[in-house]
């Protein structure tokens, strides 16, 4: 037998209004009144008819989730899958459903925009590493409610790491270990991350008084374990390589440990490497990797906090930028 609002206002002793308002988590609606209503129903089996929810509340209760990266790795990526996840859990918690927004449907091509008219999304996230591509702008200026992770945008809400503090702390640790001859090998210039950090790369030199060497800044391309290997490969070239590498990926700082063993050499007792994410693999590869943490629970809980409030039309464009910590493990030597 199907339980109705009914059903649970005659048990609670609250109104059926209290109850529908309890259910769809109003606001004028106590926590403690909630907390009684949303036990009873669950203790009685009650299932919200969909349809009725979105009558009453003028909502799908469905978020998009658009990837737009010239990887095309999506989920894929720990890092971007670790923020996914804790996105998913925060607006579930919220009662949101997700979906994936992409250009087709049915196998016809569409955009951005249209795909989230017709799925009726309530907003979207969006990971790109262009916002300023066309059709994410189309997307941005329309009225869907709009974070971007990972990237900033002066038309959308977005959440991202604190580079500038990052950076710092990795020079700051490699200058504090007697580094003096520091190299960066940086994530690709036409992304947010990848010019973040190589920008404060050389304010933070600047800041220690060490020598800005070009041949020192290289290229890693898309923050890939074979951009890190080749960009290592090619500071072993040089005539004075670098005592410390600041990679600004774990990937790269990967394929940069690699790199360095196939020319013989050791990590960390020749040549310190230090990376920027804090995947999981970075406490089971030798030597354990020394590497800056991005908080991707509390840049989805951020990124879900700012979105649902911007749904409800409680906030206008908001930047988070998160803290990010220093991870002291074994890729780094003193030199004092």
């Amino acid at each position: 037998m199907t339980v109705t609002i009914y059903d649970i206002s005659k048990e609670t002793g609250f109104s059926p209004t209290t109850v529908s308002k309890a259910l769809n988590n109003y606001p004028d609606v106590s926590e403690k009144t909630k907390k009684i209503i949303l036990e009873k129903a669950n203790e009685m089996g009650y299932i919200p008819n969909s349809h009725a929810r979105i009558l009453t509340t003028k909502k799908s209760w469905t978020i998009g989730i658009l990837f737009d990266e010239k990887l095309n790795v999506g989920m894929k990526h720990p890092f971007f899958n670790a923020v996914i996840e804790s996105f998913k859990k925060n607006v579930e918690a919220r009662g949101y459903d997700l979906l994936f927004i992409s250009k087709d449907i049915g196998g016809d091509r569409i955009t951005y925009l249209d795909h989230c008219k017709i799925r009726g999304v309530d907003g979207v996230i969006i990971i790109t590493s262009d916002p300023q591509n066309n059709e994410i702008q189309e997307l941005i200026n329309s009225d869907f409610p709009c974070v971007l992770i990972d990237n900033e945008c002066s038309r959308a809400s977005s959440v991202h790491s604190d580079d500038i503090q990052g950076c710092y702390l990795a020079i700051e640790y490699l200058y504090s270990l007697g580094h003096r001859r520091i190299a960066h090998i940086y994530g690709s210039l036409d992304t947010f991350a990848g010019q973040a950090r190589y920008d404060e790369f050389l304010n933070v030199i600047r800041r220690f008084k060490l020598e800005k060497k070009d041949e020192y800044l290289v290229d890693g391309g898309y923050f890939s374990y074979e951009g890190g290997y080749n960009a290592m490969k090619k500071l072993l070239e040089l005539k004075e390589p670098p005592t410390a590498v600041f990679a600004s990926g774990d990937f790269m700082a990967i394929g940069a440990i690699n790199a360095i063993k196939d020319r013989g050499l050791r990590v960390p007792q020749d040549i310190s490497v230090i990376g920027y994410d804090d995947l999981d693999l970075c406490k089971y590869i030798t030597p354990k990797l020394t590497t800056i943490r991005q908080n991707t629970d509390l840049i989805g809980e951020n990124a879900a906090e700012i979105l649902i409030n911007a749904i409800d039309k409680k906030n206008s464009r908001t930047s988070v930028i998160v803290p990010v910590e220093l991870v002291i493990r074994d890729s780094c030597e003193s030199l004092i």
